[in-house]
């Protein structure tokens, strides 16, 4: 009797481990580190006038909603940075619906975000949060305008009337960054085929098979492992200081980022020899990354590389630590959570199974990037995509925190009014989007 709690533990660790090396896996791998470094880029790259200058109250409606809805993924803010950052905007005269579209769409955007809900959920889940809520966003930000026209802020500022340039190497720069992004996650064919083997004899001692399989590990995982934890190490003298000057730690971290992308390109395979599979995607990552290399040396200067390794590193600093105990985390609560419970509350895609995904939400909030593999658990659980819609459009909009917040920034009516269509909006989203599936 006394074994069965300590069973019970390690029963648990188990599966949050299992669920974070479900999360290192490669197409993951391939997935954030593109999305990190393309969202340090858009923070040290795209000068924020370029956005902001479209948000004053002078703007045009046509011009002023969608640049505000497009201003979370060329800010690449998060739920974290985007209330700061409404509030700068909305006190230095920015109209009211501009202002709430930006709020609300912002995180949902965010580069980050859609890269991993792509790769982790799918892509019809990615691709219905951008566009329902750049819709829903714009709607809500009209009704508020409406409602609260006589309240609207009148006053111009130099924010909304800077005037900058973005080099076109730049935009080069971010395409093939992009690029790199899908040829690590697309899942087609092309990139999926596997064009030639290499053989490598080496000879694994039984006992470190043996332990890695005690581990859950593959040869692959286990190289990436390393080589993340390398990384880390390696970036704390090489990004940290980076703004000073690019050192010989930087050169040796990006070293290590390129080399764990190669290694989580192809296909790795251990029997009697060590078989790497070199596929279609191993290929173009590969083509991509010298592109990358070559356009960086000769199109960058040493501030605006300076500047992009110090902004990726700080959204790692933030969010990856964050991420890892989120996702340790999820794989406990899932053991936790009986299925039926989430099954009878959101198996089906009805109005009221979406708006308990709205709540879920409002009380389970979680920091950008965390509430996916929170969300991967709520499907696995048996949680229909319409209410899993729901809570992911949801959680960065009505958590506690961002309540409270807004409230200090809008006042209580405004607040309120923005909460209630903020819940409307979600559930009907989900709900459309649930609609569409049950459709084809």
């Amino acid at each position: 009797m006394q074994t069965e709690p300590i069973t019970y533990i390690v029963d648990l660790v188990e599966a949050g481990w299992l669920s974070l090396l479900d999360y290192l896996a490669a197409h993951v791998i391939l997935c954030l580190v593109p999305a990190f470094f393309i969202a340090g880029a858009l923070s040290a790259l795209i000068p924020k006038e370029t956005v902001t200058r479209y948000l004053g109250p002078k703007a045009s409606k046509w011009v002023s909603y969608p640049a505000a809805s497009l201003g979370g993924f060329v800010l690449a803010v998060c739920s974290c940075t985007i209330l700061p950052l409404f509030a700068g905007i909305w006190k230095r005269g920015a109209g009211l619906g501009p202002a709430i579209t930006f709020l609300f769409v912002g995180p949902a955007i965010n580069i980050l975000a859609v890269a991993y809900t792509g790769a982790a959920i799918g892509m019809d889940i990615a691709l219905a949060r951008i566009l329902l809520s750049i819709l829903f966003g714009i709607v809500i930000g009209l009704i508020m305008s409406a409602i609260f026209k006589s309240d609207e802020v009148n006053v111009e500022n130099d924010l909304f009337g800077q005037r900058t340039r973005v080099r076109p190497v730049i935009w080069v720069f971010f395409a093939l960054m992009i690029a790199t992004l899908i040829a690590g996650t697309l899942q087609i064919e092309l990139l999926k085929q596997s064009y030639f083997t290499l053989s490598i004899p080496l000879d694994f001692a039984p006992g470190a098979i043996s332990a890695l399989s005690a581990l859950h590990l593959s040869l692959q995982g286990a190289i990436i492992i390393i080589l993340l934890v390398l990384i880390a190490l390696a970036a704390f003298w090489g990004f940290e200081r980076v703004l000073e000057g690019i050192n010989t730690w930087t050169v040796v971290t990006l070293g290590l980022v390129i080399i764990t992308l190669l290694v989580a390109a192809p296909l790795i395979n251990e029997s009697a020899s060590l078989e790497i599979s070199v596929t279609g995607r191993a290929i173009t990552v590969t083509a991509m990354l010298i592109a990358l290399i070559i356009t960086a040396q000769r199109g960058l200067t040493q501030d605006e590389i300076g500047r992009w390794l110090w902004e990726t590193w700080k959204f790692v600093k933030q969010i990856f630590p964050l991420l890892i105990v989120g996702v340790f985390a999820a794989g406990i609560v899932k053991v936790l959570i009986p299925g039926t419970w989430v099954r009878s509350l959101t198996g089906s895609n009805t109005l009221l199974a979406n708006f308990v995904g709205v709540v879920f939400g409002v009380f389970m909030y979680f920091p950008t990037l965390v509430e996916v593999p929170i969300a991967r658990m709520f499907l696995d659980l048996g949680m229909h995509r319409g209410p899993l819609l729901a809570y992911l459009i949801a959680d960065p909009e009505l958590s506690i925190q961002s309540i409270l917040v807004t409230g200090k920034i809008l006042g209580k009516s405004k607040t309120a009014l923005y909460v209630v269509l903020v819940s409307i909006f979600s559930t009907l989203a989900g709900y459309l989007f649930g609609l569409v599936l049950a459709a084809f």
